[in-house]
Formats: C-alpha cells, sequence, structure tokens
C-alpha cells in the first residue's frame, strides 16, 4: 500500500454555508467513490476556495460527513485574473494500493471546464 494524492473541484452557485457545505460533501463523496477510497485509507485532506466564497469553511462540509478525525485544511485559492469564480478545490492524500495511473480525479459543475484532459 502506498500514498497518493487526488484532485478534484467543484463550483458553487452561491455563497451560502448550505451550499457551500453541500457542494463540499458531493465532492468528497465523490471522489471517494468513484476511487474505492474508505475513511481509513485518508491521511488528510486541503481544500482551497475562490474568495468570493466567504460564508464558511468547506471543512465544515466534510466533517459533516463524519471526517472530524481526518486532517483537514482550508485555504484561500490564489486570485488569478479570469480563474473560476465560487470554486473549491480538494487535495486527497490517501493510502491505496491502486496506481496512480487508475486514479479518477473528479471535477464537477463548472469546474469540469478546468480539466479538459480527464474522463467524466
Amino acid at each position: 500500500m502506498g500514498l497518493l494524492a487526488l484532485r478534484g473541484a467543484i463550483t458553487c452557485d452561491e455563497d451560502t454555508k448550505d451550499e457551500i457545505d453541500a457542494k463540499t460533501q458531493l465532492l468528497v463523496k465523490e471522489m471517494m467513490s468513484r476511487n474505492d477510497i474508505t475513511h481509513d485509507d485518508l491521511v488528510s485532506i486541503i481544500f482551497t476556495a475562490t474568495e468570493d466564497l466567504t460564508a464558511t469553511f468547506p471543512a465544515t462540509g466534510a466533517r459533516a460527513l463524519g471526517l472530524g478525525d481526518v486532517p483537514l485544511l482550508c485555504m484561500r485559492e490564489l486570485n488569478v485574473r479570469g480563474g473560476m469564480p465560487r470554486c473549491i478545490r480538494v487535495l486527497f492524500h490517501f493510502n491505496t494500493d491502486h496506481s496512480r495511473d487508475e486514479l479518477r480525479h473528479v471535477y464537477l459543475g463548472d469546474a469540469r471546464t478546468l480539466r479538459d484532459d480527464l474522463p467524466e
């Protein structure tokens, strides 16, 4: 078993706690499901949010999924001119028997346009 990293992103329709929690939970669940990741496989999760998302921390939504014992960190995404608005990005660190080329990175909502090189 080795340590790998997995990326994901999702966009929010509005800057509310309910929206940020719901979108974070959707993304985390989908990343875990598509990659056969269990709670015990997780080492840590890093979240970034764009400057226009201020209602809550994405980690709050992840904790509501029972991930409170996994180290979670929220940071501010770089404010790049022309960047994707209302976007939450995620970086999982996890233990797995899968190889790097078997990973399925997950980009949902408008964030799909960030990685047009990935299969759906």
